[in-house]
């Protein structure tokens, strides 16, 4: 669209098409901008036409929930169009694990019958379903990072405090869900304001534009945990989300290290929900710092000799619409929550249940880059592996 061979019109009408045709299964869109969205796209190919540069000019997105709009001003101002917002939960659910769009309860893309996770469950089917390329989420307890793992796309946490965000507990941060890193990358230059890194290729068969950052080189030093000391995984998650981090090294990405002390972090359930509730409840509050105080340090030791921690994204695989039981599928997500680190899922391969599973990469404060030089990376060497999965089983 910058170079003109194609118009931003055409582009957002053929995402509003296809929303029309497949949503009405999906359930992925609470609402569906239309006209405001074909507008919006006039303008922009008029704005390029000027001889404006926005570099995600006419590019269709979703926004998370009806008051998604509020957080996309940075990527409208890079010449996004919104074209609606993506369903979230219904009022009074306890867990986050579904989505309620127009016309009913979304759906996995890869098994109606399944749930495609939460609660960015709209942006997640949409993205996977390819009715739009990027739509944001957010994440206060794994909301970008589990349904990304299960609808088989890359979903990024940032940095708790990073990015603007409404929640006064800290524990929620902005997030996007796309197609690619590479998308993701373009979502994450948006909204930081980050330039590329520009220096010369570590190795031959990287792509000039996905050079790592200047800190890094190939192979990046990671850490292997199944279960970060505390949960119980189910064999499945952890054997696909195993083998994606062997193909990794394998491939030259990653170099899987060994810790001097094994990570043992405290179950974060407890801490959560009492930052959660701090408002109401002292001495909760006192509690939920005490252990993320005691967490902060082992990831604190982790990281020192280590650039990535990778781990299953989910420890359950989806489940149905009938909700997962006394499974918390948040338990490998939201220790980074309570820590503030960033994480991206990306995909790992599909379960015996056809539905994708995702491998978590975490990586120190502030390293959103790393985190998606790295997944580039993976996409760049293992090109026809699982990491490509693309998915459109409506």
């Amino acid at each position: 669209m910058r170079s003109r061979a194609l118009r931003a019109v055409d582009v957002v009408a053929a995402a509003l098409d296809r929303i029309e045709r497949v949503d009405v299964s999906l359930c992925a869109f609470a609402e569906v901008w239309g006209e405001a969205a074909l507008r919006r796209a006039g303008e922009v190919d008029a704005r390029v036409g000027a001889g404006e540069r926005l570099p995600l000019a006419g590019v269709p997105i979703g926004v998370k929930g009806r008051h998604g709009l509020r957080g996309a001003a940075p990527l409208l101002a890079a010449g996004c169009v919104a074209v609606g917002a993506t369903s979230v939960p219904g009022p009074g659910t306890a867990w986050q694990t579904w989505g309620l769009g127009a016309h009913g309860l979304t759906v996995n893309p890869w098994r109606a019958d399944r749930t495609p996770g939460g609660s960015s469950a709209g942006s997640a089917a949409a993205v996977a379903a390819g009715l739009v390329p990027l739509a944001t989420g957010s994440d206060g307890a794994g909301s970008v990072r589990i349904p990304a793992a299960w609808c088989g796309v890359v979903g990024l946490k940032v940095t708790n405090g990073r990015l603007p965000s409404g929640d006064r507990t800290g524990l929620t941060a902005p997030g996007v869900l796309a197609r690619s890193a590479s998308d993701a990358a373009a979502w994450w230059r948006a909204v930081s304001r980050e330039q590329p890194v520009a220096e010369g290729p570590v190795s031959a068969s990287r792509p000039a534009d996905a050079s790592l950052p200047v800190s890094a080189s190939l192979p990046v030093s990671a850490v292997w945990s199944a279960g970060l000391g505390f949960a119980e995984p189910d064999p499945e998650p952890v054997a696909l989300a195993r083998a994606a981090a062997e193909r990794l090294a394998r491939a030259g990405v990653v170099r899987l290290v060994r810790p001097r002390t094994p990570l043992r972090l405290a179950d974060p359930a407890p801490a959560w929900l009492a930052l959660r509730a701090s408002g109401t409840d002292p001495a909760a509050a006192h509690e939920g710092r005490r252990v993320r105080a005691a967490n902060d340090r082992r990831l604190a030791r982790l990281f020192a000799g280590a650039e990535l921690l990778l781990t299953p994204t989910a420890p359950i695989p989806p489940h149905g619409h009938d909700g997962p039981g006394d499974r918390y599928s948040t338990a490998l997500t939201w220790a980074f929550n309570l820590s503030g680190h960033p994480a991206v899922s990306i995909p790992a391969a599909l379960g015996t249940d056809g539905c994708p599973a995702g491998l978590q990469l975490v990586a120190p404060r502030g390293r959103e880059d790393l985190l998606l030089a790295v997944a580039r990376e993976v996409a760049a060497r293992a090109p026809d592996s699982h990491w490509t999965i693309q998915c459109m089983r409506i």
